[in-house]
């Protein structure tokens, strides 16, 4: 028979590590978040894109107990959060927009002081000072002041000190912003392995759409407070029209008869490009191919082009109506 523990523990991987229904969050007049429903899956990238004001900071705010809701109900590693707010403090860490680090301290002193904010004990806390510091290859510079941090150090350092803690849900709002590629890239695979290798849940608020489509294994836009659309990358860019063929040749002559062949296109005789609509599929390309070779015509190149997420994001968000905080 299985105890008590063993259920809780069972339950804990099969129910959403977040739930959220009916979110609601005005100030004053302005509604910033007009009935919200989100489930993220344990062990998942959960990523919230929207623009400037959209109401993603106010969500992971909620979320993290830092403000209430006007309404809703919510769930947060298997609490809720109207009852029991600081048992999900209890397993969450937030890496919020901005860096959190005490300048006047080292890398190691600042990860102690949150071993001993959470009553991890010396040892303990020192360990586990120790261990992230590795982790994030932060261990050199470890007893040297944060002041003289780069960009990418102090934003891996305010990540280390959000796992001192061990949570199992992490919120990183905007944690690349102001980071060079090649820092952002470095973060992308410390959250990467922080679920492949510990079995985390993130959930990422973020306006670097590339950072998106890397991580996040569903994602959800959000435009002046409302979820106007939410599925993996590959789902919502399949929701957005444009996908063609594109044909290169080699001479106008070739793209003059290749426009012969086929109807309703879309030509640059500057850079001698047919573009056909389709969706690139192994049938529509065969049939394309079949074309050129029963008129004769060879095309110098062949490529497929799909709406990215910035067309998704371009096409299901507006112009701000509203300044949402």
């Amino acid at each position: 028979m299985p105890t008590a523990v063993a259920t809780a523990t069972a339950t804990s991987r099969t129910s959403p590590a977040i739930s959220v229904t009916g979110l609601t969050k005005s100030y004053g007049d302005k509604k910033v978040l007009d009935g919200i429903d989100l489930h993220v899956a344990p062990g998942t990238v959960f990523a919230l894109l929207g623009p400037n004001g959209a109401g993603k900071t106010t969500t992971v705010q909620i979320l993290t107990t830092l403000i209430a809701a006007d309404a809703g109900q919510i769930r947060v590693g298997g609490h809720d959060l109207a009852r029991e707010a600081a048992s999900i403090r209890g397993v969450i860490g937030v890496t919020g927009q901005f860096s959190a680090v005490d300048n006047l301290l080292t890398a190691e002193e600042n990860l102690i002081l949150i071993a001993d904010l959470l009553h991890l004990g010396r040892r303990e806390g020192r360990r586990r000072a120790a261990e992230l510091l590795d982790r994030f290859d932060l261990t050199e510079a470890a007893r040297g002041p944060v002041s003289t941090f780069s960009g990418g150090m102090r934003r891996k350092l305010d990540l280390a000190m959000t796992l001192v803690g061990d949570p199992r849900v992490i919120f990183l709002d905007e944690p690349t912003t102001g980071l060079d590629p090649r820092s952002r890239r470095t973060m992308w695979e410390i959250i990467r392995n922080l679920v492949a290798e510990q079995g985390v849940t993130i959930f990422l608020t973020t306006q670097y759409l590339d950072e998106a489509d890397q991580l996040a294994d569903r994602i959800a836009v959000l435009d002046h407070g409302k979820l106007v659309a939410e599925g993996t990358a590959e789902e919502l860019k399949r929701r957005i029209p444009g996908s063609h063929i594109r044909l290169r040749f080699a001479t106008a002559a070739e793209l003059d008869a290749a426009e012969a062949l086929f109807a309703a296109l879309d030509l640059d005789r500057e850079a001698l490009t047919l573009d056909l609509p389709g969706d690139g599929s192994p049938d529509t390309l065969r049939a394309v191919l079949d074309v050129l070779e029963h008129g004769g015509v060879r095309a110098e190149e062949l490529s497929v082009h799909t709406p990215d997420l910035d067309d998704v994001f371009l096409t299901l968000t507006g112009p701000k109506r509203e300044n949402a905080r």
